[in-house]
């Protein structure tokens, strides 16, 4: 398939998504189950964007040890509600002390 009209696509599909919950009731959106789907969703979404920034090299599966050290690094310093500078300069501290050494 042609990237382009692949491109035109995805394009055409997320507005009319998009133009899709215009159209969508006010009672189902302020069903409960609905309300926390909505938000838990970019959530999902992000983790899932996360794990394969940490574990995918283009094409392929790789487990690279200081990339996966400094996500624990920056991981901690989340769960320990550190700023957002600090967990960044965390993990990537972390992950440049790991590939000098090694």
């Amino acid at each position: 398939m042609n990237l382009w009209l692949l491109t035109g696509l995805v394009i055409v599909g997320c507005f009319g998504l998009k133009l899709a919950g215009y159209f969508v009731p006010a009672a189902v959106l302020e069903h409960a189950g609905m309300r926390r789907f909505v938000e838990l969703l970019p959530v999902a979404l992000l983790s899932a964007l996360v794990v394969v920034q940490l574990l995918a090299e283009g094409q392929e599966w790789v487990l690279d040890g200081p990339r996966i050290a400094g996500f624990a690094a920056g991981a901690i310093a989340v769960w320990r509600r550190a700023p957002f500078a600090v967990v960044i300069v965390a993990a990537a501290a972390t992950a440049a002390l790991l590939r000098l050494v090694g």
